[in-house]
């Protein structure tokens, strides 16, 4: 086990990614960003949209947290509770620790036109909901645990056996239903099985994902919503490709912009961590379910991706100095996506206010996890059809599985 720089560290805290994605926003506010204008002037109808879409979604104004235990629900039906009936409450912490990580790890873009066909319901979902209800499908057949008596696992053994053919079978994925980075998936599932490997600390012996439910019941407070993404940072780290490199690490979801200045060996980077933040949502219904509530549940950052990134340019508050952008297909370093990220994070914390104001909640009660979830992802999905057919987001990304 590597410890990593202090530098990565850094840039995997929620207040340094605000604060280096709130600088690009302030160098868009003085109109010297080189790809896109910013129009914060619209960003009072945006509000006003989303808090349209959350009144309609959640007429109680209850909304709970973004995470993927929502996807899991897609269509109405409650998987995870038929799943885990009988499991003694420790199993089924582990158990739901076991689903979520690969789960998440799986929910990168699926494309257009891919669809899943559930085989209990018959029904066809598309995009995130499919890409969930497929992954809880592959958990409850085993797919991720070697232990054929035991299905409901994700250990290490399984995951580093995990081909593209394979997952790509379970996916129902193929030449008429085509499924973006089906490589880069599976790679990513066999790095994780890798990294359990090489933290018992973490992940236990024989290492299992379930195993960080007991590493962090063993600890004398709860960790809050930071810590969690640093523990997830500092245990997932080698799973992703090599882009950029920092003293010889990989840093992840971390890329580079010119006009961000800091005079130091991370000069030009931003971090988003965008993958990895989605599990930490994710990690915090279960973990509070387990007796083990997040302190500052509230402290990561708004997601990085197109959805809502989407939002933002489809209501004209960004627009690209080069429409020449919505042609081609953009992979996740180049500039202009990176800058559109950036702005995405730091116009999320700008909107949050306005749209509580709107609907009459204070943060306690609309934290951003709520915001998302009401919210602009909704939003964003609900503008993107709107706008183009088939829904797609309104810049091409080039998806290798592991980032959007």
């Amino acid at each position: 086990m590597t410890a990593r720089s202090a530098a990565a560290v850094r840039l995997g805290r929620p207040a340094e990614i605000r604060r280096r994605c709130r600088e690009i926003l302030s160098i868009g506010e003085r109109g010297d960003l080189p790809h896109f204008d910013l129009r914060s002037d619209r960003l009072a109808a945006v509000a006003d949209i989303v808090a349209g879409v959350t009144r309609r979604r959640f007429p109680d104004l209850a909304v709970p947290p973004h995470s993927r235990w929502r996807h899991f629900e897609a269509g109405g039906r409650d998987r995870w509770n038929a799943l885990a009936r009988g499991l003694d409450p420790e199993e089924r912490a582990r158990a739901a620790l076991d689903l979520v990580v690969p789960s998440v790890l799986l929910d990168a873009g699926a494309g257009d036109g891919w669809r899943y066909r559930e085989a209990a319901t018959g029904r066809e979902f598309a995009r995130s909901e499919g890409l969930a209800v497929a992954s809880v499908a592959m958990f409850s057949e085993g797919l991720f645990s070697s232990d054929a008596a035991r299905p409901l696992r994700t250990d290490a053994c399984a995951l580093r056996a995990c081909g593209a053919g394979r997952l790509a079978a379970a996916f129902q994925a193929g030449a008429g239903n085509r499924l973006e980075g089906m490589e880069g998936r599976a790679a990513l599932l066999r790095s994780l099985g890798r990294a359990l490997e090489a933290r018992p600390d973490l992940f236990g012996s024989p290492p299992r994902v379930g195993g960080l439910y007991d590493r962090f019941r063993a600890l004398p407070a709860p960790p809050s919503a930071a810590e969690l993404l640093e523990t997830l940072l500092d245990a997932l780290h080698p799973v992703w490709p090599e882009r950029v490199v920092l003293h010889g690490e990989s840093l992840g979801d971390v890329w580079r912009h010119r006009s961000l200045r800091r005079g130091d060996e991370t000069d030009g980077l931003v971090p988003f961590h965008k993958l990895t933040q989605w599990l930490a949502y994710s990690l915090i219904e279960p973990l509070a379910e387990a007796g083990i509530p997040l302190r500052d549940p509230h402290g990561l950052t708004g997601l990085a991706e197109y959805r809502n990134g989407g939002l933002f340019i489809d209501a004209g508050v960004l627009a690209p100095r080069d429409e020449g952008i919505f042609a081609g297909v953009h992979p996740p370093g180049a500039e202009p996506i990176v800058e559109w990220r950036a702005l995405t994070v730091a116009l999320l914390d700008r909107l949050a206010p306005l749209v509580r104001g709107r609907l009459g909640l204070d943060e306690a009660q609309l934290p951003l996890a709520g915001l998302l979830e009401g919210g602009t992802w909704a939003a964003g999905r609900m503008m993107a059809r709107r706008a183009r057919e088939g829904g797609g987001p309104p810049i091409r990304l080039a998806s290798d599985g592991t980032v959007f």
